[in-house]
């Protein structure tokens, strides 16, 4: 598009100052404490869409935190642009493995962003990639070449499951309605090599509970008498797995789909280096199902995961008890075919069965989605190919993801879209971490890319 690596060149600080006082905000939706500023983020992505050039923009109520809607209707004859993205952010937790304060921006050139990457939380999931489309909105409209419909739906829950999203989405159809969704929650294979998303994992996520005595217990006078939640959970856990890494709870794989050679072949094409892998996590081995590879177990595999595990003391010192509780937080990610509310219920039956009477067990789902497949075939896909072909100046590649973003397959049931999925962040920008960055590169190439977007799916649709 006319003059777009200019423009971004021009407005490159004015871009990354505007990014650093929305991240300066900490607005995580997982921690009521953080509520005040849940709806100072919204005012502020208001505000800024405002100013980026959307004739209307609202503040949504939900049951839950509110969605912040904008448009800008040129025609309806035009196709029309569906944005999505979220406002909110994980827990900065554990705030000590922060090299500085998660809510203090700062940027550092690094190896792998020698042009400097924003640490914060937030910085790449999502606020970062959002506000790449908020710029792009810019720079369409101040230089009249915005040349479609757009809207924006940018919601303040998504990193707690999206629980008011349905919600929303169901009543507002009318107001939704779209030839295509886009969004970028996702990564690229590095900043030499685009990618593609085409497929993202489901996900369903519980919260275990194992209660044994009515109370904390002296260990000494009780120890190897009574049985202890935290053993007990901690057997449990382990049975989970098999010797070769197979979830062993009965149906959890008896809808998973087995992706042929010939399409294994083609995801083994994609650049891939096992050692600079374990060097960039400081692991010696990989791990994972026997038979795969690690591009594969960690995309087109289902998996079970261990989130989070307590019980009992904790604190400095010691203090010799049995736990009268122990407690962890599990997520599963599923595969396309797999019903996340389904492993939800096989999970909750087999977790139950295995408890010794010693214990009494409880599970609580907390939420979950569908996995997604996105063609390759589609106006959509090969607009977003085009785009990044010209903005990097190589043809990206399709890619699986071993993500969630549950609310894809949502949308292509009540509003009938398919999604495109145009991600730049990086795997090592370190998202739900401590130090999560976005390169500078990667960020201001979003905003370059993303009206080439927009250019070729419309003359596309013609």
């Amino acid at each position: 598009m006319k003059d777009i690596k200019s423009y971004v060149n021009q407005h490159k600080d004015r871009f990354i100052d505007e990014l650093i006082e929305l991240l300066k905000i900490p607005s995580v939706s997982a921690d009521s404490a953080f509520s005040k500023d849940i709806l100072k983020t919204a005012d502020a992505v208001k505000n800024a869409l405002e100013k980026a050039g959307c004739d209307k923009v609202e503040i949504c109520k939900t049951p839950g935190n509110p969605i912040v809607y904008g448009e800008k209707i040129i025609d309806k004859k035009l196709p029309t642009i569906l944005v999505y993205g979220h406002y909110d952010v994980q827990p900065a937790d554990p705030i000590d493995l922060w090299d500085s304060p998660p809510f203090e921006p700062v940027i550092k050139k690094t190896k792998i962003h020698p042009d400097g990457a924003i640490f914060a939380r937030g910085a790449c999931d999502d606020k970062g990639q959002v506000y790449m489309h908020v710029k792009a909105l810019e720079y369409m409209v101040s230089t009249n070449q915005l040349p479609c419909n757009v809207k924006f739906m940018i919601e303040g829950e998504e990193e707690i499951g999206s629980v008011s999203l349905a919600w929303f989405v169901e009543r507002n159809q009318e107001k939704l309605a779209n030839d295509i969704i886009l969004i970028s929650d996702t990564g690229m294979i590095s900043n030499s090599q685009p990618s593609i998303t085409t497929g993202l994992r489901g996900l369903s996520y519980v919260e275990v509970e194992v209660t044994g005595p009515n109370r904390d217990l002296h260990s000494g006078l009780y120890g190897g008498a009574v049985a202890n939640p935290i053993n007990i959970l901690a057997k449990m856990i382990a049975s989970l797995h098999d010797e070769n890494n197979r979830v062993t709870i009965p149906g959890f794989y008896d809808k998973v789909a087995d992706l042929s050679s010939a399409e294994r072949a083609e995801m083994a094409k994609a650049p891939f280096s096992l050692d600079d892998y374990k060097k960039a996590l400081d692991i010696e081995e990989v791990y994972g199902e026997k038979g795969y590879t690690t591009n594969e177990r960690n995309s087109i595999r289902p998996t079970l995961d261990v989130n989070g595990i307590w019980g009992g003391y904790i604190g400095e010192g010691a203090k010799t008890v049995i736990a009268g509780k122990a407690h962890a937080k599990i997520s599963m990610r599923l595969v396309p075919n797999q019903d996340w509310q389904e492993i939800t219920e096989l999970f909750k039956n087999h977790f139950e069965k295995i408890a010794p009477k010693s214990v009494k067990v409880k599970v609580k789902p907390h939420h979950g989605g569908q996995g997604y497949v996105t063609p390759i075939d589609t106006i959509g896909y090969k607009a977003a190919s085009k785009a990044y072909q010209e903005s990097f100046g190589v043809a990206p590649i399709p890619q699986r993801s071993g993500g969630s973003i549950p609310i894809v397959a949502l949308f292509e049931k009540e509003l009938k879209s398919k999604t495109i999925l145009m991600g730049f962040g990086l795997d090592s920008d370190a998202i739900h971490s401590p130090n999560e960055h976005f390169g500078v590169f990667n960020y201001l190439k979003g905003i370059e890319t993303i009206p080439l977007f927009y250019k070729y799916f419309v003359e596309m649709s013609k």
